[in-house]
């Protein structure tokens, strides 16, 4: 039995601001997170190195974060004025993006992670108006509460739930989805998309031992339906092999594996290639017409 060094979902924000503070040293790196090493510190490192598939963590680490990196660029220039981070872990993004100054940026997530980034933090001045709230989202009336009064707050406002919504049950986000669809001011909503095809490989390879204390949850069999019958409906999806693509930076995968992809590929056919491509992304969405 490995040493289970994921004892809650929040330690996963160590794990992948481990691998976003590495990428600034390639030379070829797609963004700078000087601060997530800060942050990360050995704890982050000793989870990644411990972690079965770090070829494809550390490689959709960097992939999820350009896709968000531009979701929020897009917004921003469609007049966004308050960004919700729910689960907000140890990003960094009011510190190392360009942002207007007079964004409002809130980050939501338990009080340990709170209390754990504002000390390492607490020299770093950030290049937007940034406020943190204390809170267990699992507690549906204080989520709720605290809903309300960021959106009496905004007038363009987007949520992100970066690394949240495949760790909760279908039943958590419904009730999420509806309690967000619910604010009049929330346009967005960036968020993570997996097929119920990755769910089921993290069981087999290796992953869910170490994960037993944070597995994957969420995998409706219509991932786009789920969240149109809760009021929203898909703005853009970004797949991840295809935005590596674009950026230049593929998945390698370990020689031995490369070899067994090639093998399968010549029986595969090109329809089962092409929907392997869009098994893992991020997705932007925004609310549904009101019939």
């Amino acid at each position: 039995m490995p040493e289970q060094l994921i004892e809650h979902v929040s330690d996963t924000a160590f794990w992948v601001a481990h691998y976003r503070a590495i990428e600034g040293d390639r030379p070829d790196a797609l963004f700078q997170d000087p601060l997530a090493g800060v942050l990360a510190g050995e704890r982050g490192k000793k989870i990644a190195q411990a972690m079965p598939m770090t070829f494809w963590t550390g490689w959709s680490v960097v992939i999820r974060t350009c896709i968000i990196d531009d979701f929020i660029r897009e917004v921003l220039a469609d007049g966004v004025d308050t960004v919700l981070n729910l689960g907000a872990g140890l990003d960094t993004r009011p510190y190392r993006m360009h942002l207007p100054p007079s964004l409002l940026w809130i980050e939501a997530d338990y009080p340990h992670m709170i209390d754990y980034k504002s000390e390492r933090l607490a020299s770093e001045k950030p290049r937007c108006q940034l406020e943190r709230v204390k809170i267990d989202l699992a507690d549906v009336a204080e989520r709720r509460r605290m809903l309300a009064s960021v959106n009496a707050r905004a007038n363009k406002m987007l949520v992100l739930t970066e690394g949240v919504v495949p760790y909760l049950d279908e039943a958590a986000v419904g009730s999420l989805a509806e309690d967000l669809r619910s604010l009049a001011h929330a346009r967005y909503w960036v968020l993570d998309y997996f097929s119920p095809q990755v769910v089921k490989y993290r069981g087999r390879n290796g992953m869910h031992r170490h994960m037993q204390n944070a597995p994957f949850k969420f995998a409706p069999d219509d991932w786009q339906g789920f969240f149109e019958k809760r009021g929203w409906r898909q703005k853009e999806m970004r797949y991840y092999f295809e935005e590596s693509l674009r950026r230049k930076r593929q998945l390698h995968l370990p020689p031995m594996m490369r070899l067994i992809f090639r093998v399968r590929g010549i029986f595969i056919s090109r329809q089962r290639r092409e929907a392997f491509q869009k098994i893992a992304g991020y997705a932007i969405l925004e609310p549904k017409a009101s019939s």
